[in-house]
């Protein structure tokens, strides 16, 4: 299927060494961190936008480019680019037409029943203290949701006071970043 696509290209992108114009260190040569969403018009669109080719920056990508959790792997991700990897600044962006935008957890559990998860493996995931509610949230405008996120990073208790944090929204059709939050 489409995986076995991939692995025949790559196993060919190899043997023809198409990976040499690519190379690059793993410090980030614009020393900037973008935390964004996973959206699929982002891939080539964001860097695009930016002026931004490989090994200019470190992109970190979840469902709505949001900071579910003090403790979870975004922060992790960030602490690591800035403190082992030379980062000193970060960009949050945003993106119109987010599909995270207005999620409801309700209605994504339902979803994950008609797809075979098991109410035992629901219950026995709020047991272990995962609140629905808030880790399926969706949010009401990318604004706030890019502000939010800011807030979360540059308050977080770990973060360098001296790194440079900004809030972006960029629209999928244009590329057009809007500021949200100075930096």
């Amino acid at each position: 299927m489409i995986i076995d696509e991939i692995l025949a290209y790559n196993r060919q992108f190899v043997a023809e060494k198409k990976y040499e114009p690519y190379r690059t260190s793993k410090y980030p040569n614009k020393k900037i961190a973008i935390l964004t969403c996973m959206d699929t018009r982002l891939v080539e669109l964001l860097p695009a936008a930016l002026g931004l080719r490989n090994g200019d920056v470190k992109i970190i990508k979840n469902a709505g480019g949001v900071v579910t959790s003090p403790f979870g792997s975004v922060i992790r991700s960030l602490l690591v680019a800035i403190i082992e990897l030379g980062v000193e600044e970060i960009m949050v962006i945003g993106h119109t037409d987010c599909g995270v935008q207005h999620i409801d957890s309700q209605q994504m559990i339902q979803h994950m029943k008609a797809r075979g998860i098991s109410q035992e493996s629901i219950d026995l995931m709020k047991y272990c203290g995962i609140d629905f509610d808030r880790w399926l949230a969706g949010f009401d405008t990318v604004e706030q949701s890019v502000t939010d996120t800011v807030d979360t990073i540059r308050n977080h208790p770990l973060m360098p006071k001296d790194v440079r944090i900004g809030g972006y929204v960029i629209d999928t059709e244009t590329g057009a970043l809007t500021t949200v939050c100075q930096a």
